[in-house]
């Protein structure tokens, strides 16, 4: 069984200084959740329409999925794992675990 491994805010924090455009980082949180904010470089997938999105996530780097508090993300690690993708990430702690480390947080651009 194939299963995504677990990063907190600073892992995720040195990935994207190490390879920020090679990682796609994908907010799964509810539009109205998005509006309060989000990571700098996030794509918004709402976690519903995760299956819907799949030809999205077709490059072959890294996935990190991420929600308020890492739930939802961890469903959608379970998803794209089972559908036999690797190099699946989920944020644990989430949005909320991010910001409390002292991350930024801006208006998503997309």
């Amino acid at each position: 069984m194939r299963t995504c491994e677990e990063i907190d805010a600073l892992q995720l924090r040195s990935m994207l200084q190490e390879m920020e455009r090679d990682i796609a980082l994908i907010d799964v949180r509810t539009a109205a959740e998005v509006a309060q904010g989000a990571i700098p470089g996030a794509r918004h997938i709402p976690l519903a329409l995760l299956q819907f999105s799949m030809e999205q996530l077709t490059e072959d780097k890294p996935l990190v999925f991420y929600c308020r508090s890492g739930s939802r993300s961890a469903q959608a690690c379970a998803f794209v794992t089972g559908l036999g993708r690797r190099n699946v990430f989920n944020l644990r702690g989430g949005i909320i675990g991010w910001a409390q480390t002292g991350h930024p947080i801006a208006p998503m651009l997309n």
